[in-house]
């Protein structure tokens, strides 16, 4: 059986699966009852400094994106770190910690941008005996307002510059977790890497208006006639998610930074992409609050499984091992040639690839033949493209099949190449006929 333990910086846990900080780590009642369900570890809600507590709004927090089957594919929240005293949250992570030793558990913190806040509040946190502590630098509302959260995340400096404090003033290893809301989320990664973070975990949540209410002509949702752009999370961000773990896995300033993996995972198939994408454990949240906790039973046990049909046996064995195979565009292979193939016998004669391709592709699909209603790929136009593969909703009905090398392309009248060539070579390229000059 696969082994699913978890060394993370240093952090151990009984599997990679930990609930991310959010509302259901919030209070000890919750993360006790996770914790029975078999999560490895949980990152409590984070932490403000001590003093009176945030204020949340006491109405609607949350706007929903649903798919046609009322699934829900994505999360508006509103709401603001723990509203809970310091004190209690301290005391109750101290107990918990007693109660699951061998459970992850790392205390997330967001105080003001300034050197005596974070100093003060470390020492508190690490008497409770919490494994680490996440930088908070990625909450898009309310509390970025205040100059915390996405405020510090969006500003490399100020994030070098909080991670040294941290790391100057706690033994507990440091996780420094990232917005999404910026343009290029290595620059924040190299930031708290030279500040000395022990590892960065991303994504957070996106910065969002999910639907107005065209009623009341207010975002949802709305709290007394008025909206608010709020984070944005749930299975519809994991490709920005994935996205962005590769980025700072392969980035050579980057590469080998531990990365928790946080984003849209519902399934172990989720944990597994973002695993061999670089990410050496993963955060739970949007999954947890829809189907409750028992759901990282399938998942321990489907990634468990999968392991073992594929001969892994310990998560060494699968991290970042797509990592190489994400380039950038100009290196892709432009002599790789691909045609759809439609499977007569699986087709249910729907139509939705002819009409794609017809309407807003390259009219490469028939849609009658000798009279008869009848779907097939025409060579000679089809460029490769999937789109027909991608709206058919008959798995594997339409497959892509590349053309062994010295065939004939029917489209380009040319023979398949077999020889590697990309973008930086082309002759198309002007920047390539420039270097040749």
């Amino acid at each position: 059986m696969a082994d699913l333990r978890n060394n993370f910086v240093g952090i151990k846990s009984p599997n990679p699966f930990w609930l991310a900080s959010a509302p259901p780590t919030d209070k000890a009642y919750n993360v006790e009852r996770a914790f029975k369900a078999g999560w490895g570890g949980v990152v409590w809600k984070t932490l403000g400094e001590e003093g009176p507590p945030v204020v949340n709004v006491n109405g609607p927090r949350y706007g929903a994106i649903w798919g046609a089957d009322r699934r829900l594919l994505g999360l508006n929240n509103i709401e603001l770190i723990t509203d809970r005293d310091l004190y209690t949250n301290l005391r109750e992570m101290k107990q918990v910690k007693m109660n699951w030793p061998d459970r992850a558990l790392i205390a997330s913190i967001m105080v003001p941008c300034e050197e005596q806040a974070w100093k003060a509040i470390l020492p508190l946190v690490e008497e409770t005996g919490a494994d680490g502590i996440e930088l908070n630098f990625g909450c898009p509302h309310g509390m970025s307002e205040r100059g915390m959260g996405s405020a510090v995340g969006q500003v490399p400096e100020y994030i070098e510059m909080v991670v040294r404090w941290c790391k100057q003033y706690t033994r507990m290893p440091v996780i420094t977790k990232l917005t999404p809301n910026i343009t290029d989320v290595r620059r924040p990664a190299r930031a708290a890497k030279a500040g000395g973070t022990d590892a960065v975990s991303l994504i957070n949540t996106i910065n969002s208006i999910v639907s107005v209410d065209l009623d009341n002509f207010a975002p949802n949702p709305t709290v007394g006639g008025k909206g608010s752009h709020g984070g944005y999370c749930g299975p519809a961000v994991k490709p920005i998610a994935l996205n962005m773990v590769a980025e700072i896995a392969r980035d050579p300033e980057t590469y080998g930074l531990p990365i928790s993996g946080i984003g849209g995972i519902t399934t172990w198939r989720d944990a597994a992409e973002f695993l061999v994408l670089g990410a050496g454990n993963v955060q739970v949240c949007t999954a947890a609050m829809t189907y409750g906790f028992k759901i990282v039973q399938e998942m321990i046990t489907g990634l468990s499984d999968w392991m073992d049909e594929k001969g892994h046996r310990s998560l060494d064995d699968i991290t970042g091992r797509a990592v190489p195979n994400v380039t950038d565009w100009q290196y892709l292979n432009l002599n790789y040639i691909a045609k759809a193939k439609i499977d007569q016998d699986a087709c249910i004669k729907c139509g939705r690839c002819y009409i794609a391709c017809e309407d807003t592709s390259h009219q490469a699909i028939t849609n009658f033949v000798d009279g008869a209603r009848h779907f097939e790929v025409m060579d000679e136009e089809c460029v490769g493209c999937n789109l027909c593969v991608s709206v058919c909703p008959v798995e594997n009905c339409i497959t892509m099949e590349q053309l062994p090398a010295g065939t004939l392309d029917k489209r380009t009248g040319r023979v398949v190449d077999p020889n590697y060539a990309n973008w930086t070579t082309h002759p198309n390229n002007p920047m390539a006929r420039q270097a040749a000059e």
